[in-house]
């Protein structure tokens, strides 16, 4: 049976630092992070970002991580036919000339995925032709499965078309991005990813009036970074630590509370599924 107070809440969620620096084996990262702003990026510096969109909708952003493979939350599946993914996007409302719109020929979502847990949430979208790659378009770099785990000190960086601005007053249908240091006493908030700790975690998230199951379609997400949210446009974006692609936006509440985190898919567990479907996948 499950303490409902909150101080309870909070200190179950409480790890060392040691034990972030052993997550190897967790599929998600819990990454409350310093925040510096939310604010508009240049235009075209985010080079890997994708925005995936339904009947010419942005719902979703994805990461360019081959010139022919984006990679996006499971929980943001739609058949390939009725999606498109566009690069080169910086305002959703105009056409600025710069975008390269491609249909899908398939969509492989993770073999272990749990639309009801969210549990191992990724999935590959395969572009019916290769990017054209140029200043304003470039692949993230995926980490190495045997690269140091993230550690105080690293720099972080979340973005997507749900960022919110500094001003508040400024649309979001431009690219905004939040960019945040890991300090020390937020790494000793980082939480296990272990079955138990995630049910512990939602547990928390269920007491205080919030969800973090799957959204209903039409109806916003709402997730936490740091002291900041972001919302169902930014679910399957990137998060980019020292310059590697670490995470994929999954879920958490809209709660500005360092004791409830975003959750963000762990690209690094993923590796070797990703190169297998790439080098493996023979779809035109």
């Amino acid at each position: 049976m499950y303490d409902t107070g909150h101080r309870n809440c909070s200190a179950d969620v409480n790890l060392t630092f040691k034990n972030l620096l052993s997550l190897s084996l967790s599929p998600l990262l819990h990454l409350p992070l310093s925040i510096i702003g939310g604010l508009e990026v240049t235009p075209y510096s985010i080079t890997y970002q994708a925005s995936i969109q339904y009947n010419k909708l942005h719902y979703c952003g994805g990461t360019l991580i081959h010139p022919q493979w984006v990679v996006s939350a499971a929980h943001c599946w739609r058949p390939a036919f009725l999606i498109k993914v566009v690069l080169s996007e910086h305002s959703l409302s105009r056409v600025e000339g710069l975008e390269q719109e491609f249909n899908v020929s398939n969509v492989l979502v993770n073999y272990m995925y749990n639309y009801r847990t969210f549990d191992n949430d990724i999935m590959l979208l395969k572009l019916e032709r290769p990017v054209n790659l140029n200043a304003n378009i470039k692949p993230a770099i995926l980490p190495r499965v045997d690269m140091p785990l993230l550690q105080q000190g690293m720099t972080c960086t979340v973005s997507g078309w749900g960022m919110p601005r500094v001003p508040a007053h400024l649309r979001e249908d431009t690219l905004g991005m939040l960019q945040g240091g890991m300090r020390t006493a937020d790494v000793a908030r980082a939480i296990n990813g272990n079955a138990h700790t995630v049910r512990r975690l939602k547990q928390c998230y269920r007491e205080r009036g919030q969800t973090a199951d799957r959204p209903r379609s039409g109806r916003p997400r709402v997730t936490t970074f740091g002291a900041h949210h972001f919302s169902q446009g930014d679910s399957g974006g990137p998060l980019i630590c020292n310059g590697h692609f670490e995470g994929i936006v999954s879920w958490g509440i809209s709660c500005a509370n360092p004791y409830f985190p975003g959750v963000y898919t762990k690209v690094r567990k993923y590796i070797s599924w990703i190169k297998w479907i790439m080098q493996n996948d023979k779809t035109e």
